[in-house]
């Protein structure tokens, strides 16, 4: 049997994975140098890969994957919007990213902690997210 915390830990996963990509989907059509749309690309294709990682187990559990909460989703969309309508330039794609990232990076650390139960293997998948949105938020500093 499963062990819920393994579970709860890929399902967080998801549902970071699925703001990532949404977040970045939200602002690749604004970006304007060629440079930052390849680090975006290459970030949302890595981010989608493990996503199918994460269904794949999730599946083989016998759960679903998590969306993100439509408080959190709404949220991100709006701050997204809002900022990018003031000054929509790459140092403001820049900084939501980084920021997105940041938050991602604190939720995933915390979920390690709280599901201290899961198996190894999800525990590898949680602490990849976080390396890339941890190398990611470093490409991002060129552009602040």
């Amino acid at each position: 049997m499963v062990h819920e915390d393994t579970v709860s830990l890929l399902r967080e996963c998801s549902a970071g994975i699925k703001m990532g990509t949404a977040t970045i989907d939200g602002v690749l059509k604004s970006v304007d140098d060629k440079k930052l749309e390849e680090i975006l690309s290459s970030s949302k294709d890595e981010h989608n890969r493990l996503g199918e990682e994460t269904e794949k187990l999730l599946e083989s559990c016998g759960r679903c994957e998590k969306e993100p909460g439509a408080m959190a989703k709404g949220m991100s969309w709006v701050k997204t919007n809002i900022m990018m309508a003031v000054d929509g330039g790459d140092d403001t794609i820049a900084d939501l990213i980084t920021d997105g990232c940041n938050m991602g990076i604190k939720s995933l650390s915390r979920y390690l902690n709280q599901y201290a139960a899961a198996d190894e293997h999800s525990k590898d998948i949680a602490k990849k997210l976080i390396s890339m949105e941890e190398r990611l938020t470093v490409k991002m500093r060129d552009y602040l």
